[in-house]
C-alpha cells in the first residue's frame, strides 16, 4: 500500500514528536502493508511550511528510514489567502515531490463557490488538488454538500478518505459520510493522516479489509496501492483508474443537480 498522508516529520507539527516515534511509526506501517509512505506537514498559520526546515529534517528522516519504507514528502496544505497565493505562483512548492498533486484540507467555515473558484485557479496552475479528509469536515457532512463533492470531482478534483473513518475513530457522522463517498465512488485515495503510534497510527490494513469485504479487490486496490502509487510518481490516475466511478460520480451528480 501507498500512504500518501501522515505527519511523520519528528517534532515538527502536531505529528510524531521525535525521530524514535517517527520511526516507530514507519516500522507500524510496514508492518501493515505500506511500502510507501508520504510526510505530509501543515501549511496553516499555526505550523508556517519551512521549506529549508522541513526539507532538512525529512533528508534525516529519509535516511533513517532506510530498509523500513520509502518516505516522499509533501504537505498539507490548508486553504488560506498567504497559502493560495504562495501555490498559484510556486506550483510545485508544496506538492507530493513537487508533482502535480496537492494534499488540500479545506476549513471548517467555507463559500462553497469560493472554494470551488479556488479549486479552479490551483488546476489552471497545473496542480491537481486533493480534498483530504472530506469526511470530516463538517460544512461537508451531508448529503447537499456531497452533490457539491461530486461536482468537483467531476471538474478534476480529487478525494481522500481516512483509514480510520471508515472503521469508526471519528465518529458516526464521519463514518456514514465516508461510507456514503464510498458508496458513491467519489473516494480516489484512502491514507492514514497518522500523528502517533498509539491512537492514529499509520496502520491501513483493516481499512483496507473493509473496503475489500464492501467493494472488492480492485477498488482496494485502487485506492490503497495503484491511485496513491500514481500520485507519488506524478501520474496521470488515468493510467489505473478505469473511468467507471469518475463516470458513476457523474451520474450522482447528474441525479442531485
Amino acid at each position: 500500500m501507498v500512504d500518501i498522508h501522515s505527519h511523520i516529520l519528528p517534532g515538527w507539527d502536531d505529528g510524531s514528536r521525535s525521530m524514535a516515534e517517527s520511526l516507530e511509526m514507519l516500522r507500524i506501517a510496514a508492518d501493515s502493508g505500506t511500502t510507501d509512505i508520504v510526510a505530509t506537514p501543515h501549511a496553516n498559520s499555526e505550523f508556517p511550511f519551512q521549506p529549508e526546515v522541513v526539507n532538512r529534517i525529512f533528508a534525516e528522516l529519509q535516511e533513517a528510514a532506510i530498509g523500513i519504507v520509502k518516505v516522499h514528502l509533501g504537505c498539507d496544505f490548508h486553504v488560506q489567502f498567504e497559502n493560495v497565493q504562495d501555490a498559484l505562483q510556486n506550483p510545485t512548492k508544496y506538492t507530493i515531490n513537487h508533482g502535480p498533486y496537492l494534499m488540500v484540507e479545506l476549513p471548517e467555515v467555507m463559500n462553497l463557490p469560493v472554494i470551488r473558484d479556488i479549486l479552479s485557479r490551483l488546476q489552471n496552475v497545473g496542480i491537481v488538488p486533493v480534498i483530504t479528509h472530506p469526511e470530516r469536515n463538517t460544512h461537508l457532512q451531508g448529503l447537499r454538500d456531497s452533490a457539491e463533492l461530486a461536482r468537483w470531482v467531476d471538474e478534476g478534483t480529487l478525494l481522500q478518505v481516512t483509514g480510520q473513518s471508515l472503521l469508526g475513530r471519528f465518529g458516526n457522522l464521519a463514518q456514514r459520510s465516508a461510507a456514503g463517498l464510498m458508496k458513491h465512488d467519489l473516494v480516489h485515495f484512502v491514507a492514514s493522516d497518522a500523528h502517533d503510534t498509539k491512537d492514529r497510527t499509520p496502520r491501513l490494513a483493516e481499512a483496507f479489509v473493509w473496503v475489500q469485504s464492501h467493494y472488492g479487490r480492485l477498488r482496494a486496490e485502487r485506492l490503497f496501492t495503484l491511485n496513491p502509487a500514481a500520485a507519488v510518481a506524478g501520474s496521470s490516475l488515468e493510467r489505473v483508474y478505469a473511468g467507471e466511478e469518475q463516470d458513476q460520480a457523474r451520474k450522482w451528480w447528474a441525479f442531485w443537480k
